[in-house]
């Protein structure tokens, strides 16, 4: 599939050597569906297969005139419309049992080349924690915010926040934002380190590209930059790769139970969910 193709992201690369990485389905809150990730996937193989794409910026694609309302992206879209108009060699490239996005996560965070987030509205589940995993610096509006519902909606981590989240914010605070999904505003992810900065919503993207181009020639050193970023991730791949199997396990499980049926039907209601403990 040619990055002119996509349906779920768009994939721009300009004359300076940086990418634009946008998640574009706006009228779904730009949310991720298995083959939104297979999409990003495929975009990380093609930005690091172009010898003239030094780095990328992934931002949400703009849903509304209101700056307070945009959306990074609202998180994990398990509606079946998402797959009614692929084709079945697409669909077949779909791995349905890999739930925690193993595939996409991996591919990410071992991607040698330098990856800048600009969380330009609410990012919620999946968006977070895909970031997290694959953003080497992450710069947000002042209006947005991150939440991870997993509590919410009767699942678990996924994408390997069950490893990353402890080791960024410590075991008990990790814990207080799974289990209780609270809303995390830009200034909270700052202090706890989630992100680099936090900039007026007007100069995001400005600022996030300023720091793109930084890395590449002739202000950066592309050789250096990749080494550098080995030398920090290449020791943890194994137990990034060891947290998603157990994610997948988790999920698995968690997808089968009444719990999870009631979190979904209470977020298509909004209404508080009900659960059982089954």
């Amino acid at each position: 599939m040619n990055t002119s193709d996509f349906q779920d992201i768009q994939y721009q690369l300009d004359e300076s050597g940086v990418v634009t990485l946008t998640l574009n389905r706006p009228e779904r809150k730009n949310a991720l569906s298995l083959y939104s990730f297979y999409e990003i996937y495929l975009a990380i193989d093609a930005f690091e297969q172009d010898n003239n794409a030094y780095a990328m910026v992934i931002t949400g694609a703009k849903g509304s005139d209101d700056a307070s309302k945009e959306a990074y992206s609202s998180g994990g879209y398990f509606s079946q419309d998402a797959f009614k108009d692929l084709s079945e060699e697409v669909l077949a490239e779909l791995d349905f049992s890999d739930i925690a996005q193993k595939r996409t996560t991996l591919k990410i965070f071992q991607c040698e080349k330098p990856i800048i987030a600009a969380i330009n509205g609410l990012a919620i589940g999946g968006a977070v924690t895909l970031t997290l995993a694959g953003a080497d610096q992450i710069y947000m509006s002042e209006h947005a915010w991150l939440q991870l519902p997993f509590a919410k909606l009767g699942i678990s981590a996924e994408l390997a926040s069950s490893f990353l989240l402890p080791r960024l914010l410590g075991m008990q605070k990790a814990k207080q934002i799974m289990f209780f999904a609270e809303k995390i505003d830009a200034s909270q992810a700052k202090e706890l380190y989630l992100v680099n900065d936090v900039v007026p919503h007007d100069e995001l993207m400005n600022v996030a590209y300023s720091k793109a181009t930084q890395l590449v020639p002739p202000a950066g050193a592309p050789l250096s930059i990749r080494e550098m970023k080995k030398l920090i991730n290449t020791p943890l791949v194994d137990d990034i790769s060891d947290a998603l199997d157990r994610e997948n396990a988790a999920l698995a499980k968690l997808f089968q139970s009444a719990d999870f049926a009631e979190g979904v039907a209470a977020r298509v209601e909004k209404r508080a969910a009900v659960f059982g403990g089954a």
